[in-house]
């Protein structure tokens, strides 16, 4: 992996290459300096680097792993 990054929010949309939107992001990304954690309106993940998908235990919350990111909100 390129970097340490955690994704929760609403999933709205994925393709046929698991690309997929996700809105009321929170984005966890692991530095040197410790955990950072930013607040996205809506998200973009390339479905190349998406390496885990799953529940959050909220019925409408995924809980995403993932590389890069492309912020579109």
């Amino acid at each position: 992996m390129k970097s340490d990054r955690e994704f929760t929010g609403t999933l709205l949309g994925f393709d046929d290459f698991v690309n997929m939107v996700l809105e009321d992001v929170t984005e966890y990304e692991v530095t040197p300096q410790g955990k950072k954690k930013t607040q996205l309106a809506q998200t973009l993940l390339n479905g190349n680097n998406i390496c885990m998908v799953g529940p959050t235990g909220d019925l409408h919350r995924e809980y995403i792993l993932t590389d890069r990111v492309a912020d579109t909100g």
